[in-house]
Parts: structure tokens; C-alpha cells; sequence
């Protein structure tokens, strides 16, 4: 129990020390001199926790109400030279926050290192949401938030309709992926510029779903024509993290399977990295100024058209399915991969694994699934992107499927 005390008394008196010492240094001098420095902050700290420990609630309520009339007070005197409550809020979070280290130490060390770096970086976040960050960025930030937090949530998570092949919660989680996807890729842009920023963008957002970035990357390209290569190679590398999941999913379901298909996988991920650097390095080098000539990070409209498809897809796999019945590993495979490759990839593995399928047969439906998730990533391309677009992604799907069809062959 004392330990317990002694470290929040000290996780207090450090987070009041690490605001008050931001707060120092723009204490001023003289007659602009503020209120509060490290001192005052660091006590102000200490008092929280000791008042909680010994009075509890009430006791703190009433401190706290002392508290505003002091802070009221001073505010009172500096309005007219320093008009924000940037400092007497700071003061009653410590205040809080020294009470909270009685129960939540830790939780309330990390609220105070957030805090003081807001208030180390203000001038930063001032610039960012002044003259950085736009009208439609906003709105788009506000609309993603309103769909992950919102309704997402609400939506149910069962399967319904026809076949049972529409799930809502699936349909709204693909929905925000891709509006996820298309902000991901608008900073990275934003931040390195469009040669490069779509590029890793592509290959971070690909882990989440390659199929939803290429789409994004169609739309961007339907938008920028002038950036149509740089955004295919991104598509084009949106691949390698397909090939990486293959890769992880087989090792941790069935190493032996992995090490069968090495040099498949192998073979693919090479191929699809040099077709997406020659379509990069023909590209000319263009600024993040010049990048960024839309107002927006994603466009709603054809996150729903993506969602749309890929649900289409989805549901015309379930129909196939249910009329023919499970005609085989094959079959299940084929139609899966159209959705998902990954699914498809584990389900094989996981059959691999039981001794259900024979391993030197598991290979085939495993490429099966990645050929005809490549079958449905072509469509995507064309319909997001339009034809130009489509054609340098179809190209980089078919040596990718073609270079891991070799590679299985060529052992």
C-alpha cells in the first residue's frame, strides 16, 4: 500500500512538473507575467492526490471550487493582454489528474504527457488547422468518423437476404475501409509527395485490403490523369501485401505448405515489386504541392460503387454455391478467391493441416484463389479507374499470377 502511494504521489508530481515546465517557459516577464508556473502546476498536482486520498470526492470538489475562484480571479486581470483559458484549463487537468493518480497512475501519466504535448505542439496544430488542413478535408474527416463510430456500430452483424450472402456489418466495415484507405493514402501524399506517397500509402492500406486500395487508387487516377502511372504502380503494389498475407497465413497454418509454395510466392512478389518500380521510374518526379489538386480524401460516392461491387461479387459466389453444392476444394476456391484470397488461403491450409486434402495437392486451389481474387481486382480496376488505368493494373495482375503459376510449375 505505501508503495502504491509513494508511486502515485510521484506520477503526480511528475505530470505536474511536465505541464508547468511547458508552462514556464511561456510564463512572460513583468506586468505580462502569467499566473502559473512549474512550481504552482507541480503543487497543484500533488494537492489533487493528496486531497483525494484524504477526503475523497467532496473533499476535492471543494478544492476545486477554491481553485476557480483563484483562476477566475487572475483570468480576470490578464483578460485583456491574454484573452485564451489555455492555462487555467491546464490547471484544473492537473488538478484532476493528480487526484486520478490515486486509482489509475498509469492511465493518468499517459493523459499528462497528451496533454503537454498539445501544449508543446499548439503553434503546429494552429498552423495544420489554419492553413494546412481544407474545407473538404474536414468534411471528409467528420464523415469518416460519423460512419466508424456511428454507424458502424449499429449496423447488425448477421448474415441476411437472398442465400444468406449480405452481411450489413461486413458491408459498412468495407465502406469504411475504403473511406480509411483513400485518408491513408491523401496524407501520405500530403506528406511525401505523390511519386512516393501513393506508393507506401498503397503497400500499408494493401495489409487491410488490396482489392479496396486498388479501387481507391482507380478513383484517385479517374481524377488525376496526370499522376495515372504513379497511382497504377501503387495499385500494382498494393499486391505485394496480398502475396506477404499468403505468405503469413500458410506459415502459421501449415509451415510445410509454405515451404512449398516458396518459390511461387517468391516468384510473384519479385515480379510484381519490378513491373510496379518501371511504371514508377518512367513516371516524372511531381511536388506534394502539385499532388494534392483535389479538395477531398476519399469520395463517398465511389466508396459505395466499390462496396456495391464487391458485394455483387460476393453474393453471385453464395448463388454459385448453393446450386451446385460443394463440388470440391476446387470449386470453393475458385468462387472464394473472388471475394477474399485470404479466406480461401486459410480454409486450404486449415484442410492441409486436418489431413483432409493431401499437401502436394493443396497448392493448386491455394493459386486458384489468388488467380481469381487477381479476376476481381482487374474488375474493380476498370470500373474505378477506367480503361487506361485498368490496363496497367490487368497487366500487373497477369505476370503476377502468371509468375507464381511458373514458380509452383517450375518445381
Amino acid at each position: 500500500m505505501t508503495t502504491l502511494g509513494l508511486a502515485g504521489a510521484a506520477a503526480a508530481l511528475g505530470i505536474g512538473m511536465l505541464v508547468g515546465l511547458e508552462r514556464e517557459r511561456h510564463k512572460g516577464q513583468g506586468e505580462r507575467r502569467a499566473f502559473a508556473g512549474l512550481r504552482t502546476y507541480a503543487i497543484i498536482a500533488l494537492l489533487g492526490y493528496v486531497t483525494q486520498q484524504v477526503g475523497g470526492a467532496l473533499l476535492l470538489g471543494l478544492l476545486a471550487l477554491c481553485l476557480a475562484v483563484l483562476v477566475s480571479t487572475a483570468y480576470w486581470k490578464s483578460r485583456d493582454t491574454d484573452p485564451g483559458i489555455t492555462s487555467e484549463v491546464a490547471l484544473f487537468t492537473v488538478l484532476v489528474l493528480g487526484a486520478l493518480c490515486g486509482v489509475a497512475p498509469e492511465l493518468a501519466a499517459a493523459i499528462g504527457v497528451v496533454v503537454a504535448g498539445l501544449l508543446i505542439y499548439r503553434h503546429s496544430l494552429h498552423e495544420f488547422a489554419r492553413s494546412q488542413l481544407t474545407d473538404a478535408e474536414m468534411r471528409d474527416g467528420l464523415l469518416l468518423l460519423i460512419v466508424a463510430l456511428v454507424v458502424l456500430p449499429l449496423a447488425p452483424d448477421r448474415f441476411i437476404g437472398p442465400y444468406g450472402a449480405l452481411n450489413p456489418r461486413t458491408i459498412c466495415t468495407l465502406t469504411v475501409l475504403l473511406m480509411a484507405i483513400g485518408a491513408v493514402g491523401h496524407v501520405a501524399v500530403r506528406t511525401l509527395g505523390a511519386r512516393y506517397g501513393y506508393a507506401i500509402g498503397a503497400v500499408a492500406s494493401g495489409f487491410a485490403s488490396s482489392t479496396v486500395t486498388i479501387a481507391a487508387m482507380g478513383h484517385r487516377a479517374a481524377k488525376e490523369p496526370s499522376n495515372l502511372r504513379t497511382l497504377a504502380a501503387a495499385a500494382i503494389f498494393s499486391n505485394l501485401a496480398t502475396v506477404a498475407q499468403v505468405g503469413l497465413i500458410l506459415g502459421t497454418v501449415e509451415p510445410a505448405l509454405l515451404a512449398q509454395m516458396a518459390w511461387s510466392l517468391l516468384g510473384g512478389f519479385v515480379t510484381t515489386a519490378a513491373y510496379g518500380l518501371c511504371l514508377m521510374l518512367r513516371t516524372p518526379t511531381t511536388s506534394a504541392g502539385q499532388a494534392i489538386t483535389v479538395g477531398g480524401a476519399f469520395d463517398l460516392k465511389l466508396a459505395l460503387l466499390m462496396v456495391l461491387t464487391l458485394t455483387g461479387i460476393t453474393f453471385v459466389s453464395s448463388m454459385m454455391l448453393f446450386h451446385f453444392g460443394q463440388v470440391g476444394v476446387m470449386l470453393t476456391a475458385t468462387l472464394g478467391g473472388f471475394a477474399d484470397a485470404h479466406a480461401s488461403t486459410a480454409s486450404i491450409a486449415a484442410l492441409a493441416t486436418s489431413g483432409q486434402l493431401a499437401l502436394q495437392a493443396a497448392s493448386i486451389p491455394v493459386l486458384l484463389a489468388v488467380s481469381c481474387n487477381s479476376l476481381s481486382k482487374c474488375l474493380v480496376a476498370w470500373v474505378s479507374g477506367g480503361r487506361r488505368f485498368a490496363v496497367y493494373v490487368i497487366a500487373g495482375q497477369v505476370l503476377l499470377t502468371g509468375a507464381m503459376w511458373l514458380g509452383l510449375l517450375g518445381q
